[in-house]
């Protein structure tokens, strides 16, 4: 039995929950292709996304530490990933499609520039007055316009559902600007899982390269009244916090809150009769949540975090070499143009210099960011 597009879409039509995006009913592509025989539209989203060079260089991005700082810490491609993840299973759950949400997750960090979210702050500010830089933007510049990929046209001619996942990502840190994508309507859940999934993912594995770096110590955990809380439920203590107990806290925290926003979202969407795609974007809230009591202990670990780690005095100064080594990596180039490769010296005539040196940087990764440093500036480096 072969499961062609069409089988697969009429199971989608069969056993996806009513207020699931189905692919058989997409808004289509920009430009007009065929289809794939054996690939879902999202499916096929989602293999292109894989294969971009973006998608590649987050292997070398920051997620918290630097890329240098060691093999064994979280990057911006391993966060996606665990995106994905926590994503699916939730998805599954509530019975999304999860192809469109996994889409979604490996997308919606794109455009993240070096640094995480320092150097995104810095091309920020440099990019005043030329337009700013904003990652979610940034996201949806790579997919519609700088991933060269196919004759017929620039970027990777998405779905507009997947397009709209990306350019209305949303979370504590990212507020998105949907101009062109009815920015009056919610997105679909599945875009809404995958912010909520980006949440989950940072907050339970930045602690753990938290705990495994030594920043932070165990006994700083019970300062927490979640993490408290769970250390009790499972009997471990912080005078005997060995790495194994490390990996077991971690992943039944990620267990605890994937749970709990499963059955809180379940509950909303029962609540207020939720039957359809329609209903979804028309609700005046969000319908992916954690319950309320989770909400708050959230917010106390965010608030832990930020003291604890993200201000950090060690993390605090790679911030500030971070920030130092893309101030003057731009300085360069927007006097010099000369000095850049010659297809962003075109990109340059086409667009101004200031976005093509801010394309340009967005895409290096940690290490090529240092190593371009060194270059224009350490007489001594030859590489």
């Amino acid at each position: 039995m072969l499961f062609e597009r069409a089988r697969l879409e009429a199971l989608e039509a069969q056993t996806l929950a009513p207020y699931a995006v189905k692919s058989g009913q997409s808004r289509g592509r920009e430009h007009p292709e065929p289809e794939s025989r054996y690939r879902t539209p999202f499916q096929k989203d989602r293999d292109r996304v894989n294969h971009t060079t973006a998608f590649r260089r987050l292997q070398y991005k920051t997620q918290v530490f630097v890329n240098f700082e060691g093999d064994y810490y979280r990057t911006r491609l391993t966060h996606t990933l665990e995106v994905a993840q926590v994503a699916r299973s939730i998805a599954r759950a509530l019975g999304l499609n999860q192809e469109l949400t996994e889409t979604i997750a490996f997308a919606h960090d794109l455009g993240h520039p070096p640094f995480g979210h320092s150097g995104e702050a810095v091309l920020d500010g440099l990019m005043q007055g030329h337009g700013g830089f904003d990652h979610n933007k940034q996201s949806m510049r790579i997919v519609t316009h700088l991933e060269q990929r196919y004759p017929g046209f620039r970027g990777l001619n998405l779905c507009w559902e997947t397009r709209e996942g990306i350019v209305k990502h949303e979370t504590r840190y990212d507020l998105p600007d949907a101009q062109g994508y009815e920015p009056h309507l919610r997105p679909s859940l599945e875009a809404q899982i995958v912010n909520l999934a980006d949440e989950i993912a940072y907050n339970a594995h930045d602690l753990d390269d938290g705990l495994r770096s030594g920043l932070l110590t165990a006994g700083q955990l019970w300062e927490v009244e979640l993490l408290r809380d769970l250390l009790g439920e499972l009997g471990l203590h912080p005078d005997r916090f060995d790495e194994m107990s490390r990996r077991i806290f971690i992943r039944e925290l990620l267990g605890l809150i994937i749970s709990d926003t499963i059955g809180a979202t379940h509950a909303l969407l029962e609540q207020h009769g939720i039957g359809s795609l329609e209903a979804v974007r028309h609700h005046p809230a969000p319908l992916a949540v954690y319950s309320e009591t989770l909400t708050q202990r959230l917010h106390e670990l965010r608030d832990f975090l930020y003291a604890n780690l993200y201000h950090h005095y060690y993390v605090v100064r790679q911030v500030g070499k971070s920030r130092f080594v893309l101030e003057k990596l731009f300085e360069a180039y927007t006097q010099d143009p000369r000095i850049l490769p010659p297809q962003v010296q075109q990109a340059a005539e086409a667009e101004g210099i200031h976005r093509a040196a801010c394309d340009y940087i967005a895409g290096m990764t940690d290490r090529f960011a240092l190593d371009e440093y060194a270059r224009l500036f350490e007489p001594e480096f030859h590489r």
